[in-house]
């Protein structure tokens, strides 16, 4: 099996699955039991995702063997910077290397759209993803935005 990575819409049926599943997965683990299909409705409803595609982002889906197994977001920020967003790798796929292919993939398409620095926010409970972004040269930084669910911020100069 090997793993493609490619730019997809975010409302094609393969990407909003990963993002439907994104989204059940840390609101879930949040709230300490799984999240209701309501409930991830009610997440997704007018979540931003739109400006993920040219020329203010990009959204990139992972497969492997064909199937979708993660994704990835790169919305583009004021003064050269690029923020990560819903990265995500479905938890039957890890360890097999495509959280690697996904963040190489998102950095090279921040540089494409002119990115200099990329920027993301995370809670701390996610460790599996601070160590992801840790593993790739990512360093904590100052806070460059707020809300409900940011606990830590990380930066890497492209």
């Amino acid at each position: 099996m090997t793993w493609s990575l490619a730019p997809e819409a975010v409302d094609t049926p393969d990407a909003t699955a990963l993002r439907r599943a994104y989204y059940g997965d840390v609101a879930g683990r949040y709230w300490g039991r799984p999240a209701t299909e309501a409930e991830v409705d009610e997440g997704l409803a007018d979540d931003g995702v739109a400006a993920l595609a040219a020329p203010t982002g990009a959204f990139l889906v992972a497969r492997y063997g064909g199937e979708a197994a993660g994704c990835g977001g790169l919305l583009l920020l004021d003064g050269g910077r690029a923020e990560l967003t819903r990265v995500f790798l479905r938890h039957a796929f890890r360890g097999r290397g495509g959280a690697d292919l996904l963040m190489a993939g998102l950095e090279d398409a921040a540089r494409a759209l002119g990115a200099r620095r990329t920027v993301l926010n995370t809670r701390l409970d996610l460790v599996e993803a601070r160590a992801l972004y840790v593993r790739h040269g990512y360093g904590e930084i100052p806070a460059y935005c707020s809300g409900p669910y940011m606990e830590i911020w990380y930066g890497k100069e492209l």
